[in-house]
């Protein structure tokens, strides 16, 4: 059985349903029910037409449970006979689903899990699983998103902004389970990219090619975290590398710059990069100047600090780090629910780097506490009890 084939064929099998009229929430469980039947039948008698039979399969299911449902009687009357048997047809609809599943009307969480069921083809056993919670809950979640959308029309032109940021969302969560959601946001997005005319859609894809180039070097064999200096660079995926930065400079060149394309321009110098050393800081700090810009953003700046630590030195970073906190107050409280808990972590840097060991030192403990995760948590304690260890 070719499961990637049923994950490629999904999303236009449910789009061509609630196109029929099926509303989404009966067209979802029909094509999950026709999934589940070409399993079955498949691997003895595999069709000619794999989307067309899903099509009539998923169609087929719907019908039965309109027809079983006797409260629904008026909207049985509405639905048209079966279409004859023929070739699927060849139109992908798969970017109007995107736009449903990013509906602004859904939470960031259920139009991120909503994605991966009707786009990504994924079960919600698999979305769980990756999500480190459990399959009622997420069907639960899965389940009301659908109601949420069940009503709305594709009558009107998605944000293709909201769905880029649904994606984005799914490649942070990063590999967790079963289901590397890192990979899959990848494959979501070049499948975007290649049915829309949109820079933004290519910064992106560029973006998650270059960061996930890294991944192999960012961690040990134990799951501790690898600090970007400290990478073994000859582990990077050149492949991945050359890929993203050409789509970045075929993006680019459209001039119609936007965020993921200048977040994408700095991972690239970065990845051009043979060392820590050897990165232009300088343009990296113009970058983050764009980003800035564009999104006004206090994680922009507070990286744009680091960044201006490396090509000014650290001096120039405190002060670039001083003038976040005038401008965002409640960034620089000690509190351990601080909105930006990274900031702690950059200050302990920039203060290391100055030579200021005592201070750096105790705003690692305190950067530790404040982690978001447990592998961020273990490193900022090591790094506490190395300088630590060295007064």
């Amino acid at each position: 059985m070719d499961e990637a084939l049923l994950r490629s064929l999904t999303p236009s099998v449910l789009t061509i349903l609630v196109r029929r009229g099926a509303d989404f929430a009966a067209a979802e469980d029909a094509v999950q029910d026709a999934l589940v039947e070409a399993v079955r039948v498949w691997p003895d008698d595999p069709p000619r037409d794999p989307k067309g039979w899903l099509i009539t399969a998923a169609w087929r299911k719907f019908l039965d449970a309109v027809r079983a449902d006797t409260a629904r009687r008026r909207r049985e009357e509405r639905v048209d006979e079966e279409p004859a048997p023929g070739p699927a047809p060849t139109a992908d609809d798969t970017l109007q689903l995107y736009f449903l599943c990013a509906h602004p009307s859904l939470s960031p969480s259920s139009a991120v899990a909503l994605t991966l069921r009707a786009v990504g083809g994924l079960t919600t056993r698999q979305i769980a699983r990756a999500y480190l919670v459990p399959e009622a809950t997420m069907a639960q979640r899965i389940s009301r998103a659908k109601r949420t959308v069940s009503a709305v029309r594709f009558d009107r032109p998605g944000d293709v902004a909201t769905v880029l940021r649904v994606l984005y969302l799914v490649f942070n969560e990063g590999y967790s389970g079963e289901v590397d959601l890192a990979a899959e946001a990848i494959r979501l997005t070049r499948q975007l990219a290649a049915g829309i005319d949109h820079p933004e859609a290519a910064g992106l894809l560029a973006l998650m090619l270059l960061h996930h180039a890294r991944r192999a070097a960012r961690t040990t064999p134990d799951g501790a975290l690898v600090p970007l200096a400290e990478q073994d660079r000859g582990r990077w995926d050149t492949a991945s590398i050359a890929e993203g930065i050409g789509i970045l400079q075929a993006a680019l060149a459209r001039d119609r710059l936007g965020e993921f394309q200048a977040q994408a321009a700095i991972a690239a110098l970065h990845a051009d990069a043979p060392s820590t050393e050897e990165t232009d800081w300088a343009q990296i700090v113009e970058w983050y100047d764009e980003l800035a810009r564009l999104t006004g953003s206090p994680v922009v700046r507070l990286n744009r600090a680091v960044a201006v630590g490396e090509a000014e030195g650290p001096r120039a970073g405190l002060a670039a780090l001083a003038a976040l906190d005038d401008s965002f107050p409640s960034l620089a409280g000690s509190s351990n629910r601080d909105p930006l808990p990274r900031r702690t972590a950059v200050a302990a840097y920039l203060h290391e780097r100055n030579g200021d060991l005592a201070t750096a030192a105790r705003l690692y403990a305190e950067a530790a506490r404040k982690a978001p995760n447990l592998a961020e948590r273990d490193h900022l304690t090591r790094q506490a009890a190395r300088l630590n260890g060295r007064r």
